[in-house]
């Protein structure tokens, strides 16, 4: 009797199970777009707790042995094997990404606690064509995405000269690659991913997100519902009649875009997109903007952030600052004509061969194209205009322009004609999103 009666709680239980999951499937399609909670119910559960354990140990193997040195080619080339209860995971030039992720700035630990939170994670649902999955962490700084193994090998291929352009540009658009992964479940196909920095983070605040590619064809997305909470990414059309208010930043904003967009042609890649997210600025955040105290962080923030692996930033003893330790910086205030010269302690830097040398020296600014970054999270992703916070960064650059895309470019041109669409040659693709960003900021 006890046992049946077990096996009817069972049997019920069972029942209960699939049908959260047959209603979560349902919500899913009703809503098609936007974050939802990965909880107990939903499908890919167990994966992301899978993602939570193996990430976390990879990224314990960097905490215990940080790399003190300069990259070599055996960085590049190293495969961390870790083998899990019903899993694998491998993880691919981890010396490489734990040193860019230190080039940005992100303390690993930081880093590792938002990978393994116990908030669940985040299932982002998309309008893209693409059969990709997509997560982020529960505090959304972190971007996890299924992909090709050719655009595993590609990237990796390409990490070398990756690295080095953001060196050498510390303030570029290219989204940041913080890791590349595998994960091989117990008789199931192996999966590839890669970890990045999320654009639109913060976006508690955020009113409109765009995906660009600078053409017409498909580049238009129904918008949500008004009062939904349905989260859309517009497109090209969507954004037509509005503009990116930046003021005096709008200049670095087009050298950049003309800066990364070169980088991609040289890699032979088209398709990839220019993401615009947008918010208001309160009226405090904007006089805090142009304060004395906040020029001081922002300039040490934009002079600091990204610096080469190869160079230290030396640390002096808090409160301690010689006296002839400044530099003269000029801003121009945000709305006038009105221009402010301020006194802003120097940052020193060790190189190499043990010199000290001032980093506004060594880093060039108009150079290296940096901009005075927003004393805010995220800062290398958001720009502020005037009146708005502006997220923006280019996503999506593994699209060769090989055979196959020459092909459809062909018969795009056919099917189009006096149509543009995102199709065509990496040089023609890079002019036209440069255009683009030329024809809608002021």
């Amino acid at each position: 009797m006890a046992e049946e009666m077990e096996s009817q709680d069972t049997s019920m239980s069972q029942r209960s199970a699939a049908k959260r999951k047959f209603l979560w499937r349902v919500r899913q399609k009703w809503k098609l777009l936007g974050l939802f909670e990965i909880d107990r119910d939903h499908e890919f559960y167990e994966f992301t707790c899978m993602l939570k354990e193996g990430l976390t140990s990879a990224v314990q193997v960097s905490l215990d042995n940080p790399h003190m040195g300069i990259l070599s080619d055996p960085d590049f080339g190293a495969v961390l094997t870790q083998i899990h209860k019903g899993f694998e995971m491998k993880t691919f030039a981890g010396p490489v990404f734990a040193k860019f992720r230190s080039m940005l700035g992100m303390n690993e630990t930081e880093y590792q606690q938002s990978l393994s939170s116990e908030g669940f994670y985040l299932q982002f649902i998309s309008n893209s064509k693409s059969k990709a999955n997509f997560f982020l962490t529960n505090d959304k700084r972190i971007f996890l995405k299924t992909q090709e193994k050719r655009e595993i090998k590609f990237l990796l291929s390409n990490l070398r000269s990756y690295i080095q352009h953001m060196e050498k540009y510390p303030h570029s658009l290219l989204v940041k690659f913080l890791g590349v992964h595998s994960i091989k479940i117990a008789h199931g196909q192996k999966k590839y991913f890669i970890i990045m920095q999320s654009v639109f983070y913060p976006d508690e605040r955020i009113v409109a997100r765009y995906d660009i590619k600078g053409c017409q064809v498909s580049r238009w997305t129904e918008p949500a519902p008004e009062g939904s909470n349905v989260i859309v990414v517009l497109k090209d059309l969507n954004f037509e009649g509005n503009t990116i208010s930046l003021d005096q930043q709008r200049s670095w904003l087009v050298r950049q875009m003309t800066v990364d967009t070169e980088y991609l042609k040289s890699l032979n890649v088209l398709d990839y997109s220019l993401l615009v997210a947008h918010q208001p600025l309160h009226l405090d955040e904007r006089r805090q903007s142009w304060s004395f105290a906040n020029i001081i962080l922002r300039t040490k923030k934009s002079m600091t952030r990204s610096a080469s692996p190869s160079t230290f930033v030396s640390s002096p003893a808090p409160g301690l600052m010689e006296e002839d330790a400044t530099v003269l910086v000029a801003e121009t205030v945000s709305g006038t004509n009105e221009t402010h010269f301020k006194e802003i302690p120097e940052v020193t830097v060790t190189t190499r061969d043990g010199s000290l040398v001032s980093e506004l020296e060594l880093a060039d600014p108009t150079t290296q194209n940096r901009r005075l970054l927003p004393n805010f999270r995220n800062s290398l992703h958001v720009i502020d205009g005037a009146q708005s916070r502006y997220f923006v960064g280019i996503i999506d650059i593994f699209t060769v322009y090989g055979f196959r895309k020459k092909l459809e470019h062909l018969w795009k041109s056919i099917r189009y004609r006096g149509q543009s669409f995102s199709t065509v040659s990496p040089d023609k693709y890079a002019k036209r999103l440069c255009q683009w960003v030329d024809d809608h900021t002021v």
